[in-house]
């Protein structure tokens, strides 16, 4: 059996979804690939968490164990295999950025992140700063203790992707599987979003800056396993 290339807890995952048109997303589309729609429309997420106990071949490197991110990710699938696509990642350690690049073709990049998770008064809050041109801030609190959603709900829809999808350097389709349970949510998520899109992400992401999100999501995480290259097309 295959071993995990990355194993870590991902903890306190905020994701703020919005529908996008097609045409944003296509020309990132890979060969095999279509996209995964919610409510009939084509989304992306923002996802702001945390990496806690990170091990690479089931090596903790000093330095990279805990550390938080921030990322803009798409909705495919391949048959009835469900999953993400990145459109950036961004994470405040350069080991992780240069390896993610330079082996997997992975669109991360190197900028300082702060991270704050504190309960308060019966609920859970969370706060994401990035210092890129500015400081850009994502904060999700919501009511604890969390619970597990319905199959049938956004949250569920949003938070569950086995799969994940790259392209490497020659243009193929690389997929990736990432394990997990089902992850409990804390309900009543209320979302506090400064950021500058087309600062962050480029000038096509400026028609977020004033959208209002379709879901929502503060999941409380779980211990994950990576399982890279998993086939290619």
């Amino acid at each position: 059996m295959a071993s995990p290339f990355l194993t870590a807890r991902w903890e306190h995952l905020a994701l703020i979804s919005f529908h996008v048109d097609d045409s944003v997303l296509l020309p990132r589309l890979p060969a095999g690939l279509e996209l995964d729609r919610f409510e009939g429309r084509a989304c992306v997420s923002l996802v702001a968490f945390m990496f806690d106990d990170t091990r690479l071949r089931g090596v903790r490197i000093p330095g990279h164990v805990t550390f938080p991110e921030i990322n803009l990710r798409f909705y495919v699938r391949s048959g009835e295999r469900r999953g993400v696509m990145f459109i950036r990642e961004i994470v405040g350690r350069r080991a992780i950025s240069t390896v993610a690049r330079s082996v997997y073709n992975e669109p991360y990049i190197t900028r300082r992140l702060d991270a704050s998770v504190r309960e308060h008064d019966g609920r859970i809050e969370t706060a994401y700063t990035l210092h890129d041109q500015g400081p850009h801030f994502i904060g999700v609190n919501a009511k604890a203790p969390p619970v597990l959603p319905g199959e049938d709900s956004a949250e569920h829809w949003f938070k569950e992707h086995q799969w994940g999808f790259g392209v490497d350097r020659k243009g193929k389709t690389l997929t990736y599987e990432v394990r997990h349970p089902k992850w409990r949510v804390y309900p009543d998520a209320m979302l506090h979003l400064d950021l500058d899109w087309a600062r962050v992400y480029g000038p096509e992401w400026a028609m977020l800056q004033d959208r209002e999100p379709v879901s929502v999501v503060l999941a409380e995480g779980s211990k994950v396993e990576v399982f890279p290259k998993a086939g290619r097309s």
